[in-house]
């Protein structure tokens, strides 16, 4: 028996809104994109103590990190042009961009030293198309399932103890037979 497997040798394109392609490796590794999504589900954890998989919980400097993370993560598999757009950290004082980054404490860094300035991502996007990019890769490069070191990839865990439903059991509403 002969089986056949295709490559893609062309990378993956993202359009995002009219005007904005993000380009992604036409291939990844499977240890190498491991490597990156462990890297990413762990630095969230360590460095803000937020799990990406409960984002409504956290505080904006958190969920600020988690972003820094996630884009830092897509980076690592976009082509280089467009991991340079989705990592590059803007100082922006009054409209106008004074300094470019590619990382957002360098950024902090200069921006605190000009009254008025602060960073903002280059390239913005709402948190939606982010976290959509994040599950377009697991289709992508993971076969549409999430890496085991996702949490979503393990088993549900049991149900909590306390009071269970008050509701009847068929077995308990039966009538009985006559004469038994």
């Amino acid at each position: 028996m002969r089986k056949s497997f295709a490559l893609n040798t062309e990378p993956h394109v993202a359009e995002i809104g009219a005007e904005l392609e993000l380009q992604f490796q036409a291939e990844v590794m499977g240890d190498e994109y491991l490597d990156a999504y462990a890297e990413f589900r762990e630095a969230q954890q360590s460095e803000s103590g937020v799990d990406v998989d409960e984002l409504q919980s956290g505080d904006v400097e958190q969920l600020r990190k988690v972003t820094g993370g996630l884009r830092i993560f897509l980076a690592r598999l976009a082509v280089p042009e467009s991991a340079v757009l989705l990592t590059r950290v803007d100082v922006v004082k009054g409209g106008e961009v004074l300094e470019s980054f590619q990382s957002w404490g360098e950024a902090a860094a200069y921006a605190d030293g000009i009254d008025g300035a602060k960073p903002q991502w280059g390239l913005r996007l709402p948190e939606r198309v982010l976290l959509q990019l994040l599950e377009w890769t697991v289709e992508l490069y993971a076969g549409g399932k999430r890496p085991p070191t996702s949490p979503g990839a393990s088993a549900r865990p049991s149900p909590k103890a306390g009071k269970r439903s008050t509701g009847t059991s068929r077995s308990k509403g039966s009538t009985r037979t006559a004469g038994r």
